[in-house]
């Protein structure tokens, strides 16, 4: 029997030798991960080995304590066994007393406890994702709105370009205009450009495809696509491309099919079909793309010919246009065997081309390693947007955000992720911070130095505002007097500093400090001797700060400014501006 002074740690307990709290990082290595009550354990110590050998030949190794939320700290570490098959349980040492915890709960003992299994690390099993992600700068583009490069495609009735977007206006945006500002993308230093829809439809956003095999005329063609991606891939820029699978426009061949000949056509499986005729009044009597979206007709992914239909477009656009992976579009409202299908088509035409989903909420049960690569960072987003934005949580509640998203994914993942924010379908940052620049600049800093790949919305970089859709789909300002030079200048010297950092591309991360009263947030990436501690003053006063660091070291730089502070007695004493943050490396 446990001691009720100790229940109430038991209670808080979880491990599951699986998902984000067991995963492999290497051929033989084990990343395992517990959750126990905030500030209640002194230490936490894993007893492992060979589950063939006696357990008297285990190991026993400490545990890290890398971060908490407002209830939970949460301990993690690497077990490393060449058989690459592991017993392991914990010996739990409490403030009010001491327990073991295994696969049959808390015990007094190791037997009781008993042990958790992962019985195997397979190689097909892990979850890899490609290396270049770590280093990877993303650029957001509206193929319509970025910049018109050949007006010989451009559509009738072209509004003129700095007018006000409205839903259905064009403004003549397409492929030749993007692979012309290339020199500005390469300049900025971003490597990675994710594109929304290109290929035909009758909108402007391009997520109503009527043809998923031919680029839409007023963007351009094959040709012009592989022109793209090849002086991109000459600068060092990736290219991934939007697939809309979840659904189609009513014009797309299959549905049109549907329409004219109703239950005789050869296609009527292909969508989610109440009854025939096919009607739009007063509702559509067929599912659609969110609530009755008449022109977006739901795919039946269920169906073997439209899964082959769509994996075969997975496939065709990385063999002829050789582009370097996919953004999935609504992609939580797909059936999951289509997406473990699609992993195995997509990998299997490129090894290192990404996939990534769009889920706004929790994506743990697509991110196993046998679907996704990751997501786009809402998570993230939402938790910039109510703490540096809005302003409506305090930094405790932001670093507890930050940590309950990272814990809920394996690290593959995490390293992966679109870190967002603002795109297409939400309003600008500028403008949810009510105009403050500073609020943008701090977002901007958490963006490049977060675990993960900074996303940047097209002429965000440039001050550019914009409410929601159709507001924040405007045309990108070509006009240097127009555009904000400063901030300009502060994103091409967040990229730059990022892209010099080991730390920070691939760094592990953890929370250094999180002051409620001040609102100062800290944290630390290390990779290697390298380290960066990045903190941030969310109060729009200046602040002197005195940041004891974990590790020793005589002296730092500060990336920004280019400063350099002496380090004694492993404290470093910094000022902060009001709104602003700090790198330092060390």
């Amino acid at each position: 029997m446990i001691c009720e002074r100790v229940s109430d740690v038991i209670e808080s307990i979880l491990h599951q030798p699986f998902g984000s709290l067991a995963f492999p990082i290497a051929e033989n290595t084990l990343r395992i991960r517990i959750r126990i009550k905030r500030n209640a354990v002194n230490k936490v110590m894993v007893l492992f080995g060979d589950r063939y050998q006696p357990i008297a030949k285990d190991l026993a190794i400490e545990m890290v304590r890398v971060d908490a939320d407002e209830l939970f700290d949460f301990f993690q570490v690497d077990l490393h066994l060449p058989t690459r098959r592991f017993r392991y349980t914990f010996f739990i040492v409490g403030r009010e007393g001491d327990i073991w915890y295994g696969d049959k709960g808390a015990a007094r003992d190791r037997q009781n406890a008993g042990d958790f299994q992962f019985p195997y690390i397979n190689e097909a099993d892990r979850f890899t994702v490609p290396e270049w992600v770590k280093e990877g700068i993303i650029y957001q583009i509206f193929p319509e709105r970025f910049a018109n490069g050949d007006q010989n495609n451009d559509p009738k009735h072209l509004a003129k370009w700095g007018d006000k977007p409205k839903p259905n206006n064009f403004f003549g945006g397409d492929l030749a205009g993007i692979i012309e500002k290339l020199p500005y993308l390469e300049d900025l230093g971003i490597n990675v450009i994710y594109l929304t829809p290109v290929f035909a439809s009758p909108s402007n956003h391009k997520y109503d495809t009527i043809d998923y095999y031919q680029i839409d005329p007023h963007f351009g063609d094959l040709n012009t696509v592989k022109k793209l991606v090849a002086e991109s891939h000459r600068r060092g820029i990736r290219i991934i491309f939007d697939a809309v699978f979840n659904h189609c426009g009513n014009n797309f061949f299959a549905f049109q099919d549907v329409v004219k000949n109703g239950e005789n056509s050869e296609y009527k499986d292909w969508f989610h079909i109440e009854s025939f005729p096919i009607k739009t009044e007063p509702r559509p009597n067929y599912e659609t793309f969110a609530n009755d979206v008449v022109t977006m007709p739901k795919l039946r992914t269920a169906n073997k010919e439209v899964r082959s239909y769509l994996l075969d477009i997975a496939r065709y656009w990385i063999r002829e246009a050789d582009i370097d992976g996919w953004r999935l579009d609504v992609s939580n409202e797909v059936d999951h065997s289509f997406w473990r299908e699609f992993r195995h088509a997509v990998k299997e035409e490129k090894k290192e081309a990404l996939i990534i989903g769009e889920i706004w909420h929790d994506a743990a049960p697509w991110l196993e390693g046998d679907q996704y690569d990751s997501v786009m960072n809402y998570l993230f987003r939402d938790a910039i947007y109510d703490f540096v934005a809005k302003k409506s949580i305090g930094v405790a509640s932001f670093a507890a955000r930050l940590t309950k998203a990272r814990m809920k994914y394996k690290d593959q993942a995490n390293f992966a992720m679109f870190n967002l924010i603002d795109s297409h379908d939400t309003e600008r940052f500028i403008n949810s911070s009510g105009f403050n620049e500073n609020s943008l600049k701090l977002a901007a800093l958490l963006q490049m130095t977060y675990v993960g790949m900074p996303m940047i919305y097209y002429g965000t970089e440039i001050g550019m505002d914009g409410f929601n859709d159709p507001d924040c789909r405007k045309t990108f300002v070509w006009d240097e007097k127009e555009q904000n030079a400063d901030l300009l200048t502060y994103y091409k010297k967040l990229i730059a500093i990022r892209k010099k950092s080991s730390a920070l591309t691939k760094g592990d991360f953890r929370s250094l400090i999180v002051d409620e009263i001040r609102q100062i947030y800290g944290f630390i990436r290390s990779y290697g001797t390298e380290k960066a501690v990045v903190v941030i003053n969310a109060l729009p006063i200046e602040q002197e700060i005195e940041v004891e660091l974990p590790f020793t070291a005589s002296e730092a730089k500060e990336l920004i400014s280019g400063k350099e502070y002496l380090v004694k007695e492993q404290v470093v004493k910094i000022k902060i501006e009001g709104e602003a943050g700090i790198i330092l490396q060390f």
